[in-house]
C-alpha cells in the first residue's frame, strides 16, 4: 500500500506561480516512478508530468511544456511540481499517483495505468 498526500494548491492569478507537494509513505518511494495528473470540472484526467524513479527522465504534457518542472526528493519521499506563468485553464483538481515500472519500461500517460493515487488538491487561476 502507498499513501499518498498532496498539499500547497489555492487561489492564484494568472501569471503567477505556485508549488505542489506530494509526500509518500508505505512502499519504497525511491522504487515508483511519480505521476501528476489534473482534471477540470466536467473534463476527463489528464496527465501533466512525470519523474522515473531517479530523476533520470521527465516527461510534460505540451500545454504545460516551458511553465511546469516536475522533481523529486527521495531523501524526503517526496515529489513537486512547480507551477510558473499559471493560466485561467490550468484550474483544476490536481493529483499526484505512484506506479511502479520495470526497467526499460515506457513511462506511462494514461492515468488507468498508475496504481496509488492523493486525494487531490485544487489549484484555481483568476483571469
Amino acid at each position: 500500500q502507498v499513501q499518498l498526500v498532496e498539499s500547497g494548491g489555492g487561489l492564484v492569478q494568472a501569471g503567477g506561480s505556485l508549488s505542489l507537494s506530494c509526500a509518500a509513505s508505505g512502499r519504497t518511494f525511491s522504487s515508483d516512478t511519480m505521476g501528476w495528473f489534473r482534471q477540470a470540472p466536467g473534463k476527463e484526467r489528464e496527465f501533466v508530468a512525470a519523474i522515473t524513479r531517479s530523476s533520470t527522465m521527465r516527461y510534460y504534457a505540451d500545454s504545460v511544456k516551458g511553465r511546469f518542472t516536475i522533481s523529486r526528493d527521495n531523501a524526503k519521499n517526496t515529489v513537486y511540481l512547480q507551477m510558473n506563468s499559471l493560466k485561467f485553464e490550468d484550474t483544476a483538481v490536481y493529483y499526484c499517483a505512484s506506479i511502479y515500472l520495470p526497467v526499460g519500461r515506457t513511462v506511462p500517460t494514461s492515468p488507468n495505468e498508475y496504481d496509488y493515487w492523493g486525494q487531490g488538491t485544487q489549484v484555481t487561476v483568476s483571469s
